[in-house]
């Protein structure tokens, strides 16, 4: 038997209690208040709340035990019309749509916060606009390019603009949650079925299963428009196709920790020195970090692609890559980037303007390579021409 309820602490309880909770880790807490939950602000299904206060306790549960799964209250995005303005619910959905991310300064705290809005859509065959905050919306790029499913506990439905959600720092986000069978299910129906339908939107705007027109530019277009030239890097999404890679130092030996790329010191011996991590270790990961030239009907441009982008345009894995060049097989090496030549993709570009060696110049990095669905594609250029039309 398993349930869920929401604690809150204030003042010192705060201080006490925060560096200690951690999510998915079980606790005893013991001398708390019970109080009528407030259901304006919790979308959880318990008429009671806890409050911790100076004399709450809360020790580590370090016994054996099988941890207890989030239980969802899920509402379709199709009934959110139904839901008043502040309502908390539950919602998930396929990301179908990512924005860029954007800085705006807060009232409350005269400070500058990073804003993020996704597009998310389910069975209902109905999409809402969600938006995310701080290092969520910074983390999120990693996500452009896929869809992922997001499973979303506890956000803020709000009534600007039709219907949009705001996800609250008290908001539990899981991104593929794989525990979850509607998770699955919802991944399969937009596969077979979502992304080739027209959706109405419940945020006041009209889009289909896609991933939207992703602030489509070409090469040209980054020049042109001096795009990386301000402050903040620019962010485009250009149709091109990779004519050149220098493929000389194109890998490089890496710290072996999952959260470590750093490139490791080779101290002999089979031993591997990560100056950022200050551990030796005897092994190592091969990362790549490749220089390819993109082309289009406007021009060209050298881009930097990194490990998960340059697997996608090279279709291999570092690691084998890694492991014909130790080999000495260079025909095979080079067959791998002669089979890449010439191959077409969405590229998502990072354009900013960056000093070395006091020489000032625009750097273009990318954040990902999607190959071409031409269903999609032929959709957006449609999309296109009807506005130029339009003019």
């Amino acid at each position: 038997m398993q349930g869920e309820i929401r604690a809150t602490a204030f003042n010192d309880a705060v201080d006490r209690f925060y560096e200690m909770l951690e999510i998915n880790k079980v606790f005893y807490i013991s001398k708390c208040s019970l109080r009528t939950a407030n259901k304006q602000f919790s979308s959880i299904k318990n008429d009671y709340e806890m409050y911790l206060n100076k004399d709450s306790n809360i020790e580590p549960c370090n016994d054996p035990c099988d941890l207890p799964t989030i239980q969802y209250n899920f509402v379709s995005i199709g009934d959110l019309g139904n839901c008043s303005g502040d309502d908390i619910v539950d919602i998930l959905g396929v990301v179908i749509n990512i924005d860029d991310v954007t800085q705006i300064t807060t009232r409350a705290t005269n400070r500058q916060v990073s804003k993020r809005d996704v597009t998310l859509l389910d069975r209902s065959e109905k999409s809402i606009r969600a938006t995310l905050w701080g290092d969520l919306a910074e983390k999120f790029e990693e996500h452009v390019g896929n869809n992922p499913v997001l499973a979303l506990k506890g956000v803020k439905v709000s009534e600007y603009g039709g219907r949009s959600l705001s996800i609250l720092n008290s908001t539990n986000v899981m991104v593929d949650p794989l525990n979850l069978k509607e998770a699955h299910s919802l991944r399969g129906w937009y596969l077979n079925v979502g992304k080739d339908t027209t959706i109405e939107s419940m945020s006041g705007q009209r889009s289909d299963g896609s991933m939207g027109s992703r602030n489509f530019k070409t090469l040209g277009q980054i020049r042109s428009e001096q795009l990386g030239m301000g402050d903040k890097p620019d962010y485009i999404t250009a149709k091109a196709t990779a004519v050149f890679f220098k493929k000389d130092n194109c890998l490089y030996k890496a710290c072996p920790s999952a959260d470590c790329n750093k490139k490791v010191i080779e101290e002999g011996d089979n031993n591997y020195r990560c100056e950022k991590c200050n551990k030796t270790y005897p092994n190592f990961q091969y990362r790549l970090i490749l220089s390819a030239n993109l082309a289009d009907f406007t021009g060209n441009q050298w881009v930097t692609c990194f490990q998960e982008s340059a697997e996608a345009i090279l279709n291999t894995s570092a690691s084998e890559i890694g492991q014909l060049k130790d080999s000495g097989d260079e025909k095979a090496f080079d067959q791998i980037f002669s089979e890449a030549n010439f191959k077409t993709f969405n590229f998502r570009i990072r354009a900013k303007m960056e000093t070395y060696n006091d020489e000032t110049r625009l750097k273009c990095s990318c954040v990902s390579a999607t190959p071409l669905d031409f269903q999609q594609e032929c959709r957006r250029l449609i999309e296109e021409i009807k506005k130029l039309s339009a003019l």
